[in-house]
C-alpha cells in the first residue's frame, strides 16, 4: 500500500481548525493503562494527543509521515517528535506502555502496522485507536447542507479509505485482547468561518485542489452556509468512536 499524505498542504490550517479531544475519552482511556513511563503517539499530526499525553507519561515519543504537520506541533520538554511511518519507526522492541492513534488508522496498512505495534509494545501494554464522524449542528437545514456537501459534492473527491471513518472502524481488523469500546462528543462554538475552515482542512479538498489547480472545494458551498448559519456562533458536536486492546 503506498504512503497516503493528505494533509501536510494545509498543516497550518489544520493545526487551527481541527477538533482535540474530550476530557471524558482520557478518563476513560488513562486508567486502562498499567505503567506510564513512555507512550507513542502515532500519526499525531500537530501533537494534539501528545500534549494531552505528556502529562501523564514521563516520556512521549510522537511520530507524522508529514514534517510540515509535525513543524505545527506545539512543544513540550518530555515529547519527541519525529517523521516515520505508523509501519515502520525507528524505536526499540517492546518500547511503550501506551499507543495511540486518533483519527488516522484508516490510512494505514493494518496489517503492517499491527506488527509494528506487537514489536514495540511492552508486554501488557494498551492500544487505543479512534476517530470521529461528521459533525452536527443546532438546525436542521444547515446539517442538510453540510450533508450534501460531505456525501455528494465532496464524493468524488474522498479516498476509498475514508468509509472506514463512517463505518467506525468496524471493517477494520483489532487482533488485540480484552477489546473495549466507547463514544463521546466533542462540542465546540463555531462560526461560519470556523466551519469552512475545517472543511478546507479535508483530505476531499486537498484531492480537489489537486485536480482542479488549486480551487477551494468549500467555495462550492460557502455561500450557501453563510446563508444558512447567520452572524453569530452556533454549537457544533462531533461524535467519537474508540477502542483499546491490550497487546499480549
Amino acid at each position: 500500500m503506498p504512503m497516503l499524505d493528505r494533509f501536510s498542504a494545509q498543516a497550518a490550517d489544520y493545526a487551527r481548525y481541527r477538533i482535540d479531544y474530550p476530557a471524558e475519552l482520557y478518563d476513560w482511556l488513562l486508567p486502562q493503562v498499567e505503567s506510564r513511563e513512555r507512550a507513542w503517539d502515532c500519526a499525531t499530526g500537530n501533537g494534539q494527543v501528545a500534549v494531552v499525553l505528556a502529562e501523564s507519561f514521563v516520556r512521549v515519543d510522537a511520530t507524522d509521515l508529514s514534517s510540515t504537520q509535525l513543524a505545527q506541533a506545539t512543544p513540550r520538554a518530555n515529547v519527541h517528535y519525529q517523521p516515520a511511518q505508523a509501519e515502520h519507526t525507528p524505536f526499540p522492541p517492546q518500547r511503550f506502555d501506551l499507543i495511540t492513534v486518533a483519527q488516522a488508522v484508516h490510512w494505514f496498512d493494518h496489517a503492517a502496522y499491527h506488527a509494528e505495534v506487537r514489536r514495540v509494545a511492552r508486554p501488557g501494554a494498551l492500544l487505543a485507536e479512534w476517530g470521529y464522524n461528521f459533525c452536527r449542528t443546532d438546525s436542521a437545514a444547515l446539517n442538510a447542507a453540510l450533508d450534501r456537501f460531505h456525501d455528494e459534492t465532496s464524493a468524488p473527491y474522498w479516498d476509498a479509505n475514508r468509509r472506514h471513518i463512517t463505518e467506525e472502524y468496524a471493517r477494520i481488523p483489532f487482533p488485540f485482547a480484552h477489546a473495549q469500546h466507547a463514544r463521546f462528543a466533542e462540542k465546540r462554538r463555531w462560526t461560519v468561518a470556523d466551519m469552512l475552515g475545517y472543511l478546507g482542512t479535508w483530505s476531499a479538498a486537498a484531492n480537489y485542489a489537486r485536480q482542479h489547480h488549486g480551487a477551494d472545494l468549500t467555495a462550492l458551498v460557502a455561500d450557501e452556509l453563510r446563508q444558512l448559519w447567520g452572524p453569530g456562533a452556533r454549537e457544533i458536536t462531533f461524535p467519537v468512536f474508540a477502542r483499546t486492546g491490550r497487546v499480549e
